[in-house]
């Protein structure tokens, strides 16, 4: 089973996805202040590079410990029609629950 999907960059037509911070804008969404009072990202995104596009790590532990937050991001990448890959580089269909 699949332990991570990736969420791609680019729109299913190809294009880049703007605005080019929005991976980083993704992950501040899930993060939180530790006790040393400094932002720390969630455990379950993280940025990565894929073939030069920038992407959305997101491990699929967050369905279980955050369902909402996994289903926003999934409705986030089906809004803006972005590619999501599973764990192997397969095109998934993103659904709904």
């Amino acid at each position: 089973m699949s332990k991570e999907i990736i969420i791609q960059g680019l729109t299913k037509a190809g294009k880049p996805f703007r605005p080019s911070d929005w991976v980083d804008r993704m992950c501040s969404t899930y993060a939180s202040f530790g006790a040393d009072r400094k932002l720390k990202y969630s455990p379950y995104l993280k940025p990565k590079v894929v073939a030069g596009v920038r992407c959305l790590s997101v491990d699929l532990k967050l369905k279980d410990v955050n369902p909402e937050g996994y289903q926003q991001l999934m409705h986030f990448a089906q809004e803006n029609n972005l590619n999501v890959l599973d764990d192997a580089g397969n095109s998934i269909e993103v659904t709904q629950a």
